[in-house]
């Protein structure tokens, strides 16, 4: 097992903290829009319901992957944190309009 390393660790949490920002953009975006602030796109409410057992199944088998292929804790916290950040990710830049990275 490959120890933690200081470095490692910051880049885990800066990861998460990413991942985090976008999921809290889009639940403020799709509450506010639900609330009549702005108008969302077609179909969101579903679709905000729809989305997260698929993403969280990616996010569970990419976890077991990595600790099958004898991952660490290392490998399968970003094994797992990855499909969700890439799915938040996606949700943010598709309610915003943005296009940046």
């Amino acid at each position: 097992m490959t120890p933690l390393s200081p470095f490692r660790l910051w880049q885990m949490g800066m990861e998460n903290a990413m991942m985090l920002w976008d999921v809290q953009t889009v639940m403020a975006l799709r509450l506010s829009g639900l609330a009549g602030l702005h108008t969302l796109p077609a179909g969101e409410a579903s679709r905000m319901m729809s989305e997260k057992p698929p993403a969280f199944a990616q996010a569970f088998f990419a976890w077991q992957k990595a600790l099958m292929s004898g991952g660490d804790w290392n490998t399968s916290n970003s094994a797992f944190t990855r499909p969700l950040a890439r799915k938040a990710r996606a949700n943010r830049k598709r309610l915003t309009g943005s296009r940046r990275k």
